[in-house]
């Protein structure tokens, strides 16, 4: 399944492409969950959109993170498995960069649980553990700028940051 215009797989290129998307969509989540905390609203933006944006960038955002992980490991590029995915800095290729992924992963698994179970848990407990967003993003972006690829581009650097 090599692709004609270059030399790794379709699979590698997705993982890139879904890695930069996912830091993207994280981003402008993040932004938005700020400014729907500090009730952040004008006339065009009413309160509600904001965070109905919020929710729905974020869960794009968690698709294309599922689409990065599962790419990279299925893909053969890298001997990246599902335990180097999840358990932070045992992979043997890029121990510490992966690493960092596998912390934001972690970090953004624990907000899909949670947010799964907010009416069971309620509303204090998922709202401590949604601080975790916070956190997740550097480690997604140093992730980034560490493990991948197009991070010597300065077009990645401008849209990582």
């Amino acid at each position: 399944m090599t692709l004609a215009a270059g030399n790794g797989t379709a699979l590698w290129y997705i993982t890139r492409a879904s890695g930069v998307v996912s830091l993207v969509l994280l981003t402008a989540g993040l932004v938005l969950g700020v400014l729907g905390t500090v009730r952040w609203k004008n006339d065009r933006w009413p309160r509600f959109a904001v965070v109905s944006i919020h929710r729905n960038v974020t869960l794009f955002a968690i698709a294309f993170v599922a689409i990065h992980v599962l790419t990279a490991i299925a893909d053969g590029y890298a001997p990246v498995g599902f335990k180097d995915a999840v358990i932070p800095f045992v992979s043997r290729y890029r121990p510490l960069w992966l690493g960092f992924g596998a912390v934001a992963f972690d970090l953004l698994l624990a907000l899909v649980v949670t947010s799964l179970l907010r009416a069971r848990i309620g509303y204090r407990a998922w709202r401590a553990v949604h601080w975790l967003a916070y956190a997740s993003w550097p480690f997604a972006l140093v992730h980034g700028l560490g493990s991948g690829s197009d991070s010597r581009f300065g077009w990645f650097v401008i849209v990582a940051i």
